[in-house]
């Protein structure tokens, strides 16, 4: 394996403008939110004085009981009870507890958190700090978690949607045999093979799949699990949950920040309600407020204040944070200096400074994850072949095949000339126009745009004419850009780490792991 490209983020053309902006440094207000060493070391100081001790040790116990099922490696255990003292931090990235771990940038975003951790010891040796893994074990959404896709096959799980999907039993192994079956002759088949049998057996809950999973790939690295399912951690969050209750805080509080970024950036991420907060029992609920009670959404549960109130106070564990005040949760219950998510992950904790503010927490340093791309040789042999280049496959490709199809086309290119003539002539025709009358210099405009429709059905017609004659040409693009972007859709956002895993096993985590950029935002490109 080697490395062939780093894209900077900045460069491709898809990722949003918002994060484009924010790496760059041009959203006002964000200065200190983004990756620098000084921002680290603001956020170090910020963070000792504003995390206890009674938060470490409450810290430390919970991790301690979350994980006791597991076989931790000494350093995971010289994490924990590094916690408990003051001169230690997290670095945190969270995810659904998607099926096998879903996607391969699950995989991206863990070495990327364990790997800064390394950078900032080096940094900082006076300092630890640990990487977090956050389960998403709260939400609700089933159908969103219970696939996964390797190159030749789709698997999937049943269950029962509409609770926290954490709690959801194991009883459906069906896609473990047909796992066994694409795997069991790859060079690392059966290591995978008893991954997925050790995490999905019947009588697990999702998150100790999960759980079981996260801490057989990343155990060696450090990496600690934490699940916000938890009544000790909501204990912490009750003064921040009573205020939305009663106050609407998160809403109201956002609201500038929102606005903002509605007006420059079109719609944002996640639209904050009135209340972030939904109610768990065997389902997972919206908490709405009438004007005088506070309905339970698609339940029959209504609670006064008072009552609503002590059902907080006596069972926190009851309240789950929705997206927006997840963040908030976790910045509350750790001792955390950065979170390193996806580009929408991103994009809603911009919306929540001055909440932070507000409630006294520390915003964290914010770091846009790396995405990575596994090629081929063979693949890029056909790249080079065709005089392309692997950033090509991240503009317009459409401009690039229709380019590529025209390329060397006499007609084509007269029409250009032809077209780039008539532009400068109608120009110089406006303005002398314009001399004698304004409305000849409209005119002139409108006979303009006319002819210029002309050359844009012509050139229409040329390139379809030119896609039928060049059919083959036009055949090894688009296969060329499935093999690039399978399904369409990113690699990483569509493959399973087993793809990768299966031909090199823990190799190939080390691979990643030291590809990864720390101090930018790319896109990797490795040539296997």
């Amino acid at each position: 394996m080697k490395t062939i490209n780093k894209i900077a983020f900045q460069d491709i053309e898809s990722i949003p403008q918002l994060i484009k902006d924010f790496l760059n440094h041009k959203i006002e207000g964000f200065e200190e939110s983004t990756f620098s060493l000084d921002n680290f070391e603001k956020q170090i100081h910020l963070k000792q004085n504003s995390f206890t001790s009674s938060q470490r040790n409450i810290l430390s116990s919970t991790l301690e009981r979350q994980l006791s099922g597991l076989k931790l490696s000494s350093k995971q255990t010289e994490n924990i009870d590094h916690l408990r003292f003051p001169n230690t931090f997290t670095i945190t990235t969270g995810h659904q507890l998607n099926l096998f771990s879903g996607s391969a940038f699950f995989v991206y975003k863990i070495l990327q958190t364990i790997k800064t951790c390394t950078y900032l010891k080096q940094n900082f040796p006076d300092f630890n700090f640990v990487p977090v893994y956050w389960m998403a074990s709260e939400d609700h959404d089933f159908v969103e978690i219970n696939h996964f896709k390797t190159e030749n096959n789709y698997y999937e799980i049943n269950g029962k949607s509409g609770g926290a999907v954490g709690r959801i039993e194991i009883n459906d192994t069906f896609f473990i045999s047909e796992f066994e079956k694409e795997f069991k002759d790859s060079i690392f088949g059966t290591e995978l093979i008893l991954m997925v049998k050790e995490a999905y057996k019947v009588g697990n809950t999702l998150t100790e799949a999960i759980k079981t999973l996260v801490n057989r790939l990343f155990s060696e690295f450090g990496l600690l699990i934490l699940d916000g399912d938890s009544k000790e951690l909501k204990n912490q969050i009750k003064d921040t949950f009573k205020d939305e209750l009663l106050n609407f805080s998160l809403h109201k509080n956002s609201k500038e920040k929102v606005d903002f970024l509605t007006r420059k950036y079109g719609k944002v991420q996640v639209n904050p309600r009135e209340i972030n907060l939904f109610y768990l029992s065997e389902t997972r609920d919206r908490i709405d407020f009438d004007g005088q009670k506070y309905i339970i959404v698609d339940k029959n549960i209504h609670f006064t204040k008072e009552d609503i109130l002590n059902e907080l106070e006596n069972y926190p564990e009851k309240f789950s944070p929705n997206a927006l005040m997840r963040p908030v949760y976790q910045e509350t219950v750790l001792p955390n200096l950065a979170y390193i998510g996806g580009n929408a992950e991103i994009m809603y904790w911009l919306e929540l400074k001055d909440y932070f503010t507000k409630i006294n927490i520390p915003f964290p340093v914010l770091i846009p994850r790396n995405s990575m791309l596994f090629l081929k040789e063979k693949t890029l042999g056909k790249i080079e072949k065709l005089d392309l280049n692997i950033e090509d496959f991240f503009q317009n490709f459409t401009a690039i095949t229709n380019s590529k199809i025209l390329e060397d086309n006499i007609i084509f290119n007269v029409l250009e000339e032809k077209e780039n003539l008539l532009l400068n002539q109608f120009s110089e025709l406006k303005t002398i126009a314009e001399t004698t009358e304004k409305s000849f210099g409209n005119m002139v405009k409108a006979e303009e745009v006319r002819q210029l429709k002309s050359f844009k059905r012509m050139k229409k017609r040329l390139l379809h004419a030119e896609k039928i004659k060049k059919s083959e040409l036009l055949e090894r693009l688009e296969n060329l850009f499935l093999d690039v972007h399978p399904s369409k859709n990113w690699q990483e956002r569509v493959y399973n780490f087993s793809v990768f895993f299966a031909d090199e096993g823990y190799a190939w985590l080390e691979t990643c792991l030291e590809e990864m950029q720390i101090e930018e935002s790319k896109l990797i490109i490795v040539a296997i």
